[in-house]
Parts: C-alpha cells; sequence; structure tokens
C-alpha cells in the first residue's frame, strides 16, 4: 500500500497535537487538588471521585504517549492507532457526561474526530511499520 507523504504529515501532526493535548489534561487531572480543577472549569470532578478523576488523567497521559512513541520507536506501531480508538472512547464517555448535565461538547467532538483520523490513517491510509 503506497501512501502519500503529505498523509504521513497530517498524522504525525495531528498525533502530535492530540497528544500534547491528552498529556497536559491528563497531567492536570492527576498532579492538581480537586478543588483547583472544579475552580478552571472542570465541573465533572464534582460528580465523579477523586479516584476515578485520577484514572482519567492517568488514561489520557498513556493514550497521549501512545500516540507518540509507538511510531516513533517503531516498536509495535499498531498501539498508535490503538491508543487512538482508545482517546476517542475516553471522548464519546465524555459527551455522553456532558449532553447529560447540559454543557457544550464541541470540544469533544473535535479531539474525537482528531482520534479518529489518526485510528483511520494509521490503520488503512498511512500505517508505520514496526522494525
Amino acid at each position: 500500500m503506497k501512501s502519500s507523504k503529505g498523509i504521513h504529515i497530517a498524522l504525525w501532526v495531528a498525533q502530535g497535537l492530540l497528544a500534547v493535548a491528552f498529556i497536559l489534561s491528563g497531567v492536570m487531572k492527576i498532579t492538581s487538588p480537586m478543588e483547583g480543577l472544579a475552580a478552571n472549569g472542570m465541573t465533572f470532578v464534582d460528580h465523579f471521585s477523586e479516584g476515578m478523576v485520577r484514572f482519567i488523567g492517568i488514561s489520557e497521559v498513556l493514550g497521549g504517549l501512545g500516540l507518540i512513541l509507538p511510531s516513533l520507536s517503531l516498536i509495535k506501531p499498531i498501539l498508535t492507532p490503538i491508543a487512538a480508538l482508545g482517546l476517542a472512547t475516553v471522548m464519546i464517555l465524555a459527551m455522553v457526561y456532558h449532553l447529560s448535565v447540559g454543557e457544550p461538547i464541541v470540544p469533544n467532538i473535535v479531539l474525537l474526530v482528531i482520534a479518529a483520523f489518526i485510528a483511520w490513517g494509521r490503520m488503512a491510509k498511512a500505517p508505520i511499520l514496526a522494525k
């Protein structure tokens, strides 16, 4: 399967941006006090246990790392689209929550679309082969 250099570049840009977004968000959820998260507009912390908030943060950090490290190292690069699918699942679950409390879901949709693009691109259009 031959793919263009442009799709590879677009996928790497998407992987980098999505990884940064999820890693930063996850680190904040892992390290910040619950009150600080609520004060910064993360209203979901009022509806979930601290353990769940930390679990979400860990999942986001690991997913963000999974978008980059396997493809960059060429060790098990199939983990990159799997990480993207995992993060897409996180966004779907986040949308369910935000809809249930009447909050906007546009940011979740944007992140979901980027994650789906990465999953599709790295599985079907421009896969990275292992060493």
